[in-house]
């Protein structure tokens, strides 16, 4: 891995489809944004926030999420989502995560990734 430091920002952003909403992912019955596609929103800023830094077999994998959906987003509008990288401990990334609509803010909360090597990640699970 690259020299990586605190501070750092990544960026993910959507249009809702029906593929996020609620009713067609299994996490509520109303036609609105997901907290689940929220999440994977979240998710994909982080990893944009490393991809620069990442050699080789190098990839992330998430490993614990505290977060808030606090706004209700309607079909057809853009949300984005940001990550700040506020701390490193080894191979174990914090970030402070927000999404917003075009509104405002719906989300919010930490995020943990991991480094891990791909294949033998891969390896490893597969055994199961």
């Amino acid at each position: 891995m690259k020299t990586i430091e605190c501070g750092i920002k990544g960026t993910a952003e959507i249009k809702v489809s029906a593929a996020e909403l609620a009713v067609n992912v299994g996490s509520g019955s109303l036609d609105v944004f997901a907290t689940p596609a929220m999440i994977m929103l979240m998710e994909k800023a982080a990893c944009s926030c490393l991809d620069d830094y990442l050699e080789n077999d190098e990839t992330t994998v998430g490993t614990a999420l505290d977060v808030r959906h606090i706004s209700a987003t309607p079909l057809g509008m853009k949300v984005s989502a940001e990550a700040l990288l506020t701390e490193i401990n080894g191979r174990e990334f914090t970030f402070n995560v927000t999404a917003s609509d075009e509104a405002g803010k719906i989300g919010e909360g930490i995020h943990k990734r991991f480094l891990v090597y791909g294949e033998k990640f891969m390896a490893k699970t597969n055994s199961k």
